[in-house]
């Protein structure tokens, strides 16, 4: 079977040189829906945390799903036409973050909860996590404000998530189109970041084309998540199109 039927997910391992953690337990959701469970976990102790630690959301949700997305992909696919500067000719852009959403395993994910909007200085503050400012107000205003996070939290929970997961170097700079096996993808980031596994992500493909990879996070952020909702949906096609960078 493509997909691990993993009982408990592994502690989440991030980059090289990095201070590291004894193995935590690991929410699967499904194990008592719609209220998650633990379990100690088997695996050794070889997880990293960045040097310091994010803030935990303040709300309930299962997990958490960054979302990187393929910019060439999204440019090519419609992108273009919101003059997003990642669609530029000349941006060398590859994976840029889409967003950080909670979500849920059984019941409906948070939308658009209440809480005010990010200022231009959480913007400024902002600024190299997403690809524009638009992007980032939107995000916060839509998935942020469900974490009971301040958009400055928040903001900068995306950017420790983001600056511990690791791109393979197969996507850092590609000129040619390249022609792979969405299974091909996903190992490819498996191999670049120790302990993820297919039942805590997911391939997103349109029209042939590969658009984002989806990674499943535990709450605390502590580990990666079982997220089978999530990963049921990863890309059926036979093989895919990894646009080049612009």
């Amino acid at each position: 079977m493509r997909r691990l039927a993993l009982g408990l997910a592994v502690s989440l391992g991030f980059a090289a040189g990095q201070t590291p953690l004894a193995a935590v337990a690991q929410t699967d959701p499904s194990a008592s829906p719609p209220a998650a469970q633990t379990a100690p976990s088997a695996s050794p102790p070889v997880a990293q945390t960045a040097p310091s630690s994010p803030p935990v959301a303040a709300t309930q949700f299962d997990y958490y799903v960054m979302t990187l997305s393929w910019a060439p992909g999204f440019c090519d696919l419609g992108g273009k036409e919101t003059s997003s500067p990642e669609c530029e000719e000349g941006s060398g852009d590859g994976f840029v973050v889409h967003g950080l959403w909670p979500n849920n395993e059984y019941r409906p994910n948070p939308e658009s909860c209440l809480g005010h909007d990010a200022t231009p200085a959480d913007l400024d503050d902002e600024h190299g996590v997403y690809p524009n400012d638009r992007l980032a107000a939107y995000e916060y205003r839509k998935h942020g404000t469900c974490t009971g996070l301040s958009p400055a939290d928040y903001f900068g929970t995306v950017r420790n998530v983001r600056s511990r997961l690791k791109i393979p170097q197969l996507f850092q700079g590609t000129s040619e189109p390249l022609h792979m096996a969405p299974e091909e993808i996903e190992q490819a980031f498996m191999t670049a970041n120790p302990n993820l596994h297919p039942d805590n992500m997911a391939i997103s493909c349109s029209n042939g084309e590969l658009v984002d990879v989806r990674f499943c996070l535990a709450r605390d952020l502590s580990s990666y998540a079982i997220c089978r909702k999530v990963a049921r949906h990863s890309c059926q096609r036979g093989s895919i199109v990894v646009a080049p960078v612009r």
